[in-house]
């Protein structure tokens, strides 16, 4: 089965991808948490991609779908996999559908997942990470036992920049005008399914299953 999850900036995909590993025994491909990677070993890709990340930007297609394509060739990915946070654009999409084709390969379904704007700059502002062990919290959902200060290993916890309110305004408005024309691209393909975000965890998942003809309840 091969999945994209479509979603703004704090829909939970990263989330809702792991637990859907859980049900599918597929790879989740987070670009994500590629870039993040790339960035912490300083390698030219990371440090490129760290610089639109930075601004609030997306970063440029050929960037992400050299990534993607050497992914999408490792052994794990024959039985299919879950994508998470690519494509973007429509014009990556394109480029996605073409990369399927010459694998005599097609996705199943592009689950969006829907969360009110409120809802995702509250979701995504109150977010702080330890500076020691990365460990993550949230100052509303699951705030440290003592104010900015590590559970796991006491270290400082602070805002990442790409968290800060003026960034994530930046983020979503960018999601909106560059991301939201890739719903209308799957919707015109018939397989996009939206999936209602703004709901508990468990609920999502079912929602989930039922869009993949699955019964998780």
């Amino acid at each position: 089965m091969r999945i994209v999850l479509l979603g703004p900036p704090g829909a939970g995909k990263g989330t809702q991808a792991e637990a859907l590993i859980k049900k599918l025994f597929i790879p989740h491909i987070s670009t994500g948490d590629m870039f993040r990677a790339a960035i912490k070993a300083a390698t030219p890709l990371g440090l490129e991609a760290k610089e639109y990340m930075d601004m609030g930007l997306l970063v440029p297609d050929d960037v992400t779908i050299r990534i993607i394509r050497d992914r999408i060739s490792q052994k794990d990915c024959q039985e299919g996999f879950i994508l998470d946070g690519f494509p973007r654009t429509k014009a990556q999409a394109e480029s996605f559908q073409a990369m399927l084709a010459d694998r005599n390969e097609a996705l199943s379904a592009v689950l969006n997942i829907v969360v009110p704007l409120d809802k995702l700059m509250v979701r995504l502002t109150g977010r702080r990470c330890c500076k020691k062990c990365g460990s993550i919290f949230h100052l509303l959902y699951n705030p440290p036992k003592e104010p900015e200060t590590c559970d796991a290993c006491g270290g400082e916890l602070f805002q990442r920049k790409d968290d800060s309110e003026e960034t994530v305004s930046r983020r979503l408005k960018v999601y909106e005008e560059e991301t939201f024309p890739l719903i209308e691209f799957y919707k015109a393909k018939g397989l996009l399914r939206d999936i209602d975000g703004d709901q508990p965890i468990s609920r999502v998942m079912v929602a989930l299953g039922r869009s993949l003809g699955q019964d998780w309840s």
